[in-house]
């Protein structure tokens, strides 16, 4: 198995001395990017650099020389991960020896930092804006049962067992905490959901007794889509302002669901398919609220799939010289910000990415995590530059683990696919997006453009 370097690590690590060319094959993946010419090179070629992960140059700037250093380290580490996939666990002892008397390396366990969750219905319940911790505690053991479940035959359910009654326990000694942390204005929605989460957790304790593993997983889901509810209905209005410049734009004020309807051409075992698409207004709303307005406009109704990969599917380029969505009411092409919500921040970065910002160790809201991650396509060298392009992730990072990879914080994640999402992997060039259609949460878009004439 070959360990596999970015362009940018490579080109830093070959300007160090610490490596010579050639290091790797020239064939792998590229990197999503608004440029009409799809990358086969994991190293593009000049025509091609719009795609790559560099950081723009700022020459005398102090920060920029922090960044220099940190993103030389950064691929040392990553190429000692890469390493650690076939030779085990890497250790930081492998690092050269020129890093001993430079700044601190970043904390290694933001690398190797556990399982990540790769649900997207999970992150989405935990990227909600709320802080409610009698609910998280039930919610984190009923999500746990998903690794139970990968314990072989009948065993499994002795962990899930445990899992039911430490959910049932905390829901019990919080159920007046989660109910006063629920809005005002949706407090009795709220108690009804509670009511069939406790019954169900019932429901679910018996079904262990019975040693019915396969109605396990259908039970969870249920149960953890009252959690999310309940989790919603504790969000009583938008937590902050959308930056001035920003704030007359299509905003998503919450969250939608999109059905995007799909005719597969040439595939024996896949005709015509329908995705669930989750938009996160919440932590991108300038990003999801573009989307949604252009769904609106029927935008990609016809459009075809330009990119296939196997690391991402794109499309969202339209006919024509421009390579993103042209305002009628402007005549130009309407952009939108790079926008990214960390955690244990109140609302989002617009214009930068984490890297530049120097928030290294920086946890993204909506990582890079699920297969079907969905985010916006932008110009390399331009932070605010995406339009209309937009890309699903296929595979995580094959650098680091997930929320401290190379798309993390670099790319503005707004939505994941929650349903039919392995299909993804079937699509090719040339399939035909038949509809897109907004099933839910049309009422939180502020600042539609799809009602003004033309």
């Amino acid at each position: 198995m070959a360990a596999l370097i970015p362009c940018h690590c490579y080109s830093s690590l070959v300007n160090s001395g610490l490596v010579s060319k050639p290091i790797l094959p020239r064939s792998h993946i590229g990197f999503p990017t608004t440029n009409r010419g799809h990358l086969g090179g994991f190293w593009p070629r000049q025509s091609q650099l719009r795609c790559s992960l560099k950081l723009p140059s700022d020459s005398g700037s102090h920060c920029e020389q922090k960044k220099k250093a940190f993103s030389l380290k950064e691929c040392v580490i990553s190429i000692a991960l890469s390493v650690g996939l076939v030779t085990g666990v890497p250790s930081l002892e492998r690092l050269p020896n020129a890093f001993a008397a430079g700044p601190a390396l970043p904390d290694i366990s933001v690398l190797i930092s556990g399982p990540p969750i790769k649900d997207p219905r999970a992150l989405l319940r935990y990227a909600l804006p709320i802080d409610n911790k009698a609910i998280r505690e039930v919610q984190k053991p009923l999500e746990d049962i998903t690794d139970s479940l990968k314990i072989a035959g009948l065993k499994a359910l002795d962990s899930v067992e445990r899992n039911v009654r430490q959910a049932s326990r905390a829901f019990k000694q919080g159920k007046s905490l989660i109910i006063s942390g629920l809005a005002e204005s949706k407090k009795d929605d709220g108690v009804e959901l509670l009511d069939k989460l406790e019954a169900g957790m019932d429901e679910l304790q018996q079904i262990v007794e019975d040693r019915n593993r396969d109605a396990v997983a259908p039970k969870q889901k249920e149960l953890l889509n009252y959690v999310g509810s309940v989790e919603e209905d504790m969000v009583a209005e938008f937590p902050y302002e959308v930056p001035e410049e920003y704030k007359n734009m299509p905003l998503l004020k919450g969250r939608a669901a999109v059905d995007m309807k799909v005719k597969v051409k040439d595939n024996p075992n896949v005709d015509e398919c329908v995705f669930r698409i989750v938009l996160d207004g919440y932590n991108a709303p300038v990003t999801a609220g573009n989307f949604l307005d252009l769904v609106e406009r029927h935008f990609y109704d016809g459009m075809e799939i330009q990119r296939a990969d196997g690391f991402v599917v794109q499309t969202g380029d339209p006919e024509g010289p421009a390579e993103g969505f042209i305002d009628p009411s402007t005549e130009k092409v309407r952009t939108v910000p790079l926008e990214i919500m960390v955690n244990g921040e109140k609302a989002p970065f617009y214009g930068a990415t984490l890297e530049e910002l120097g928030l290294y160790k920086a946890q993204t809201k909506l990582p890079f995590n699920a297969f079907g991650t969905m985010a916006m396509a932008r110009d390399e060298f331009e932070n605010n530059s995406a339009s209309s392009q937009v890309f699903w992730l296929l595979k995580e990072s094959e650098l680091t683990p997930s929320n401290a990879n190379i798309l993390d914080g670099r790319y503005a994640v707004f939505g994941y696919i929650t349903e039919n999402e392995d299909l993804l992997a079937d699509l090719k060039v040339g399939d035909v997006i038949e509809s897109m259609q907004v099933v839910s949460g049309l009422e939180n878009l502020v600042n539609p453009s799809y009602k003004i004439a033309g």
